[in-house]
């Protein structure tokens, strides 16, 4: 019985730690989801990185 409720405390421990984990995933995805909205919005160059122009053109390097 002993081996028994040790497993149990055991596994109900992992559960905890693995819903902790999923809990601070998760936070961190939507504070990465914020800060792309925030940085959408603005029209800056992060917003428009995938677009076909370049952002400027730069001139021909010298050898």
């Amino acid at each position: 019985m002993y081996e028994y409720e040790l497993h149990r405390f055991r596994s109900a421990e992992l559960r905890r730690t693995a819903q902790r984990e999923r809990l601070a995933r998760e936070a961190v995805r939507a504070r990465r989801a914020a800060r792309r909205a925030e940085h959408a919005g603005n029209g800056t160059p992060a917003a428009e990185s995938h677009t076909d122009r370049p952002r400027r053109l730069r001139p021909a390097r010298t050898a």
